[in-house]
């Protein structure tokens, strides 16, 4: 049997994880200066649109695409915002891919809480690359996923590559 550690996820399983923040976590990174970009895993702010880490991956690489603007309604969003976050997510697919050569991609937004948007307030693209196996017994009878890669690692291995988008 193959023992996999992952200990900076015990916080996110025992319901705990990053500090509280007061407000919409997504707007809290974009109102932070740019200097906080690492510790916030910003890896790309284009003119309305930002891609980060997401601090609790279901796979390696897993990001998100998010408009700056605090908006919850896809309707509602102006097409040069739709287009730069459709624009930045297909970058960032073609980053993922050239760098940890997934065997394929489940991109997506979850339209309000009953859908199963975690932060329902903000829209954001999640952008999950995929391999065969990568879910398990652990992530569905266990209950726990194992990420083989620290956010600081894939943050390492992305960020400069997004210089393209």
């Amino acid at each position: 049997m193959e023992t996999k550690f992952t200990p900076w996820r015990m916080d996110y399983i025992k319901g705990g994880g990053a500090a509280p923040v007061s407000g919409c976590v997504f707007c809290a990174i974009t109102e932070a200066p740019p200097d906080h970009d690492r510790e916030n895993l910003v890896l790309h702010r284009g003119e309305h649109c930002f891609a980060v880490l997401n601090l609790y991956p279901y796979n390696p690489a897993h990001l998100m695409v998010i408009p700056y603007g605090h908006c919850s309604d896809l309707a509602l969003l102006e097409p040069r915002i739709a287009n730069e976050l459709f624009t930045l997510t297909r970058c960032a697919v073609g980053i993922i891919n050239a760098e940890y050569k997934p065997q394929g991609f489940n991109l997506g937004m979850n339209l309000g809480r009953i859908a199963g948007a975690g932060i329902a307030e903000h829209l954001h693209m999640h952008i999950v690359p995929r391999w065969g196996g990568d879910s398990n017994f652990m992530p569905i009878i266990g209950e726990t996923r194992l990420i083989p890669e620290d956010l600081d690692t894939t943050y390492g291995r992305l960020r400069g590559r997004f210089s393209s988008c």
